[in-house]
């Protein structure tokens, strides 16, 4: 059976980077390391995720909620907050299957009914388009899905334990996003909980200042983009051509630049 994270693109990948990734990477490795920084940045991380997800309140807003205490409405910080517990926990434990599924269980809260949290669905899935309600892709079927996120899991913990050049651990952590997004296993939360895993492994292999990057405020900075780089590699899971996941995966790396370039300017 082949693989669901392929190396048959990392050779393409390199060739295409416009940073240096252990480069860039080493800039935030630099940076000091506390809780006022993680708060910051991940207040940052947590509120992009969430706009992405259709959540109303302003990034800056949000940050201001975490950092300074402002208050905002409820309804405004219930998810965002969830999310930033998630977070916070992924920070504190292991990647692994039960402590992903925990993960989920929090960061779904006040999304999901208890009994739903932290377990792969059982129905089908279709993923809509917030705005327009057309189809963006149809996830893996129920028939499938408890399979494929098992042989997904069983090759994340393959890449856990393997030793990876800085290079082979963003391609990975793209790739993880990417195929997590498509299998879509969780009845809700699958975005905000693909974003986190894949910054949970960016922090697995190069420590924990890869909390820092901001990995998903890129993408919300990038919306159209990111959507459409999930979408070109297929409408149906049956029928995916990862082949054409090299837009996608170089996104990260982007996001990477633009810190290079903001250390290089301060």
């Amino acid at each position: 059976m082949k693989k669901l994270l392929k190396k048959d693109l990392f050779a393409s990948y390199l060739s295409m980077l416009d940073v240096d990734l252990a480069e860039a990477f080493s800039t935030l490795k630099q940076r000091e390391w506390s809780a006022a920084n993680f708060k910051f940045a991940t207040a940052v991380s947590v509120m992009s995720s969430s706009r992405i997800e259709g959540e109303t309140l302003e990034v800056d807003s949000y940050v201001k909620h975490k950092v300074l205490d402002i208050e905002y409405l409820p309804n405004l910080t219930e998810k965002p907050n969830d999310l930033y517990a998630a977070y916070e926990f992924a920070r504190d434990n292991r990647l692994n299957l039960p402590n992903f599924y925990q993960a989920h269980s929090i960061a779904t809260k006040h999304l999901l009914p208890e009994h739903l949290r932290g377990k792969v669905r059982t129905g089908n899935m279709l993923i809509m388009e917030q705005q327009t309600q057309s189809i963006r892709y149809e996830a893996a079927s129920s028939y499938l899905v408890k399979a494929e996120f098992e042989r997904f899991w069983k090759e994340v913990e393959t890449l856990l334990a393997e030793p990876l050049k800085t290079e082979e651990v963003f391609y990975y952590a793209s790739f993880i996003h990417l195929v997590f997004v498509k299998i879509h296993p969780i009845n809700d939360g699958n975005g905000r909980t693909a974003r986190l895993l894949e910054k949970w492994f960016l922090s697995s292999h190069l420590g924990q200042n890869a909390w820092y990057i901001s990995s998903e405020l890129f993408y919300y900075n990038q919306l159209n983009d990111y959507y459409n780089n999930l979408a070109r590699i297929g409408l149906f899971y049956e029928e995916l051509r990862y082949e054409k996941a090299l837009p996608f995966l170089l996104m990260l790396p982007k996001a990477m630049e633009i810190h290079q370039k903001s250390n290089t300017n301060n």
